[in-house]
């Protein structure tokens, strides 16, 4: 039974393979195939297909994809709950303990950049969210803006300051509540989970485009999307739940028709073209955080010129890994 109530997860990036990229980028039909070929099995990295009903605008494998490999990790929730990295990271130690203990290589799909971090380094969790203080302290943010913010934790805690981005105000909010709760700044909680390991020494890949062809990639999506039904689907879950959570409201695509619907409707040519401005804008903060990670190892999917060369680049790597171990 995973346990959601831990205080800390460790690292999982010796334990599992980890296949990611920017939205659109091709991960899932890579780790099909993948998976296939090494004996494994698929456990989600994203944020959103935690959330059930919650399909279309979050490209969640087929059920024919999930008849060839299994995959863990997704419709764990409501749309309308909240769902923590934490609840998350409990789910996930589960699964790649029953996916070893059954002989299988554990293999971790997806672009969250934030539940990539908490695989590969460890996460502390910290105390639980106190909706109060939020509210009280996003008040303040609204009257006195976000310098004034920065300020008030450079107070007490300057190195979570430093660190956090001046428009990361949701980061800042939460580095302050966490030295309210426990009287220890978030950063120095976290120095444990600063360490990382290079990519040479793990199975960590990235999928890497030109950056024109993964606007081509990003277009052509966003136009299946809207083609399978997304307005549909987001009426249905406003009929269904009333109102998301903050997550699952904010999600790219999902966030564009809960406005467009809520200043009602009209053409849809406009919705599309920003889906996927928003689209190519999340894809650029995501290769962004990629950069960041020591760990991963990237793959020139343009040089490669096809899927199976990819594949092939891979395997190569995780067989070497496999020898030196």
């Amino acid at each position: 039974m995973s346990d959601p109530t831990a205080t800390t997860f460790p690292s999982l990036v010796q334990e599992t393979i980890v296949l990611t990229g920017p939205t659109a980028s091709g991960k899932t039909s890579l780790a099909l195939q993948l998976a296939e070929a090494i004996g494994g099995e698929i456990l989600s990295l994203d944020s959103i297909a935690v959330y059930r009903h919650m399909d279309i605008g979050t490209a969640k494998p087929s059920a024919a994809d999930r008849s060839r490999v299994p995959h863990y990790l997704l419709d764990l929730a409501d749309p309308n709950q909240d769902y923590s990295v934490a609840c998350y990271l409990a789910e996930a130690h589960q699964r790649v303990r029953e996916i070893s203990g059954r002989g299988k290589r554990p293999i971790f799909v997806g672009g969250t950049p934030m539940f990539l971090k908490a695989v590969l380094r460890g996460f502390d969790v910290g105390p639980p969210p106190d909706w109060e203080f939020r509210e009280s302290v996003q008040r303040d943010l609204e009257t006195f803006g976000a310098e004034a913010l920065r300020q008030r934790l450079v107070q007490v805690d300057p190195i979570s300051a430093a660190r956090i981005a001046p428009g990361d105000t949701r980061r800042m909010i939460r580095a302050l509540e966490v030295s309210k709760h426990t009287g220890m700044p978030l950063s120095h909680r976290q120095v444990q989970f600063d360490r990382h390991v290079d990519a040479a020494s793990c199975c960590v890949f990235a999928l890497q485009h030109d950056r024109g062809k993964l606007h081509q990639r990003i277009n052509r999506r966003v136009e299946q999307m809207f083609e399978r039904g997304l307005i549909a689907e987001v009426e249905q879950l406003v009929e269904r739940y009333g109102s998301l959570s903050r997550t699952a409201s904010q999600a790219v695509g999902y966030r564009e028709v809960l406005d467009w619907r809520a200043a009602g409707g009209g053409p849809t040519d406009e919705l599309k073209d920003l889906v996927a401005t928003h689209t190519r804008q999340l894809a650029k903060r995501q290769e962004t955080w990629f950069r960041s990670f020591t760990e991963i190892t990237s793959v020139p999917m343009d040089q490669l010129n096809d899927e199976s060369a990819a594949l092939e680049f891979v395997r190569g790597h995780i067989q070497r890994m496999d020898t030196a171990t």
